[in-house]
């Protein structure tokens, strides 16, 4: 089995690229603190593909917080040296973006802050009376 859950925040902002055939993916990586050691940080690059690429370049900014779920690949490849190196990574199945919308990231300019409490509930009535237990329906 090769699953691989992680949540971490972003290092920077996605970067999504097309491939020759037209398909779209796009690439960032998730800092994530180790359980032990607070002080000790993982830097795990992710891919994700078509349509779930777009979103994560639509939506995601650096600093927003995301739970991602996916493979663990490993894959190498020849440097312009002749050197050979090897990328380890989580190809994504599932992206959750957990930043509340305006909250981390950069991409947030037109959102426009949330209303004060209390405009909320100004029209109603300060006189709330809480009921007791003989007056439940249940």
């Amino acid at each position: 089995m090769n699953k691989a859950t992680i949540i971490g925040n972003l290092t920077k902002d996605p970067e999504l690229r097309t491939t020759a055939s037209g398909i779209s993916v796009c690439t960032f990586t998730v800092a994530v603190s180790r359980p032990f050691n607070r002080d000790e940080t993982d830097f795990i690059p992710v891919v994700t593909w078509r349509g779930l690429a777009e979103n994560c370049s639509k939506f995601l900014a650096k600093g927003r917080k995301v739970g991602v779920s996916g493979r663990i690949q490993t894959r190498s490849y020849e440097a312009n040296n002749g050197e050979r190196r090897y990328v380890t990574e989580i190809i994504a199945d599932d992206v959750e973006f957990l930043s509340p919308k305006g909250e981390g990231g950069q991409r947030t300019s037109d959102v426009p802050p949330p209303p004060d409490e209390a405009g909320l509930f100004g029209d109603e009535a300060d006189d709330f009376e809480p009921l007791d237990d003989e007056q439940m329906p249940f």
